[in-house]
């Protein structure tokens, strides 16, 4: 049996092809009877409204027909779209000796969080000819095939496959990562092996398509129970084991999983790689602030895509002090990258002299502060239109719930890399980053200081926000766990701040629907996850 956890282009047909004939080659060399790919591992998943085009469809059905064509011996196990009766399907061909063999339609689709499988395809019948659907004969072994879902559920397609007589299921998947997905992914396949005595050959995709992250870490679990077989996180990967047709394997070698923080920086890493070389770019431009969000982007996209592809540009104004001109100016030396100094201060003065008729009058507030940012903001889109660069913002989480950014300034750009994740966790990561290189990649100062816009004298986000480690659970409490304000301060906040906060993340809505998309970590992002209509009208603060 071949585990092949590769990594697709969403629409790419073609190349995706050509990864699945190219592990299909060493299955072939290692003497397989059998390889498994991931759920729609044809089109990438996943493929959203190109379903809508009725080429699209066709195209990825002559292709999985021509993996088929090139079949041998060894049975190929290949997601895919299936259009028959006028419905699409989320499908896998069974593939051997040069034609299609057989194809399952997986049943059970979900429609929640990110995933809204039930806009474009039917479910799957749960039986064909009297018998269990997804049941199959391979080399003389009667194997369950089913996808993702189908595992999930107790009650499910793999528990009647099992029962007449399935003792080895191989489940395809496209499963997203998200902050301690993998124990969870990991509890659930344990269970299901000892309550179905069989063996699962679990086949994730891996990649980012989007904001969305695919970990990997496919596993084969014994009928036991026990995990005797576990791919790479976050990278592409290729194995063969040996099952017998009892269920049976022998314990094989298991890639141990990173702590959560670890696995979340390589979800940021991975996301950040592939949006940026997915979509034909090789560079990316970052304002350094001297700020920690900054430093920690800038950290993640060396990491991503080497220091010779990333450029930081300090642009001072008035009220930028020196001190964060070092820190960026010491970041970009630990980091290797090319660092820049650019002031935005002719620019601004510009901006104040056209204004002031218009202002005569009004005392300097927000406006004079948004001016900076923007600035800011267009200077980097020139540096991204002269020299192809995509632009990373640095806003986080907390930010960005209560609108604490400057729409059509600091939140221009291609990728918001630390979109979902609070500001909390960047001060954790930062941290970490340091601890994991033995040297100070972030300077110290960065992750002591408290942070500020500098948009002003002597400001801090702290005048305007509570500290981060009282803002922080408010809003998990908010987004991720959907509570209301009573909720919330019954829970022990106070009620007076829980209200504010609420009001201010739901009255920037709108700002945060035109930010660009970012990489997803948590169970809740905003984007797929969290769709709150602009225009509401519903009180929390009453619920």
């Amino acid at each position: 049996m071949a585990l092949s956890q590769i990594n697709p282009v969403v629409g790419d047909l073609p190349g995706n092809e050509s990864k699945i004939q190219a592990d299909y080659s060493k299955a072939e060399a290692a003497g397989c009877q059998v390889i498994v790919y991931p759920e729609l591992a044809v089109t990438g998943y996943p493929p959203e409204d190109l379903l809508l085009k009725k080429a699209f469809v066709r195209d990825n059905q002559l292709a999985v027909e021509r993996i088929a064509s090139d079949t041998g011996d060894c049975a190929a196990i290949v997601g895919f779209v299936h259009s028959e009766g006028g419905h699409l399907y989320n499908a896998v061909a069974v593939c051997r000796n040069g034609g299609i063999q057989g194809v399952y339609h997986k049943q059970l689709l979900p429609n929640y969080a990110v995933f809204d499988e039930e806009r474009y395809f039917e479910p799957g019948p749960a039986t064909n000819d009297g018998m269990a659907a997804g049941l199959f004969t391979v080399h003389g072994v009667t194997v369950g095939v089913s996808i993702c879902e189908d595992i999930w559920y107790s009650d499910g397609p793999v528990v009647a496959q099992a029962s007449q007589g399935a003792r080895i299921l191989l489940n395809a998947n496209a499963s997203p990562f998200h902050e301690g997905k993998n124990s969870q992914r990991e509890t659930m396949l344990m269970e299901r092996a000892r309550e179905t005595k069989s063996a699962i050959v679990y086949v994730n995709q891996v990649g980012a398509q989007d904001e969305l992250v695919f970990d990997g870490s496919s596993v084969v679990v014994s009928a036991h129970g026990d995990i005797v077989k576990r791919l790479k996180s976050f990278d592409s990967d290729f194995a063969v084991v040996d099952i017998a047709s009892d269920g049976s394997v022998a314990l094989g070698d298991i890639v141990a999983f990173e702590s959560d923080l670890d696995r979340v920086y390589e979800a940021l890493v991975l996301g950040t790689r592939d949006y940026v070389r997915k979509n034909g770019f090789t560079d990316v431009v970052i304002g350094l602030s001297g700020g920690i969000d900054s430093s920690i982007v800038a950290a993640i996209a060396v990491d991503a895509l080497g220091a010779d592809h990333v450029h930081g540009v300090a642009m001072p104004s008035r009220y930028s002090s020196q001190g964060s001109l070092d820190d960026a100016e010491k970041l970009a030396t630990a980091l290797g990258i090319d660092h820049r100094v650019m002031s935005i201060e002719p620019a601004f003065t510009a901006y104040l002299d056209m204004l002031a008729p218009s202002f005569t009058g009004k005392d300097p507030d927000l406006t004079e502060e948004n001016l900076q940012s923007r600035c800011r903001g267009m200077s980097l889109m020139a540096l991204s239109n002269k020299f192809g660069w995509m632009v990373l913002t640095t806003g986080n989480k907390s930010e960005m719930a209560v609108g604490y950014f400057t729409i059509y300034g600091d939140s221009v750009g291609g990728y918001a890399v630390i979109k979902d994740v609070f500001k909390t966790q960047v001060f954790a990561l930062c941290r970490r980053i340091n601890e994991r290189a033995g040297r100070e990649i972030i300077p110290k100062t960065v992750i002591t200081k408290p942070p500020s816009a500098e948009l002003r004298p002597d400001q801090r986000d702290d005048q305007s926000l509570p500290p981060y480690e009282e803002l922080d659970p408010i809003l998990r409490h908010y987004i991720d766990d959907d509570l209301t304000v009573p909720e919330i301060v019954k829970l022990g906040f106070n009620e007076a701040v829980v209200s504010r906060i609420a009001r201010l993340v739901d009255v920037n809505e709108y700002k945060r629907r035109q930010c660009a998309p970012g990489v997803r970590v948590s169970t809740k992002a905003f984007g797929k996850d969290r769709r709150m209509p602009i225009t509401n009208g519903y009180c929390s603060e009453r619920a």
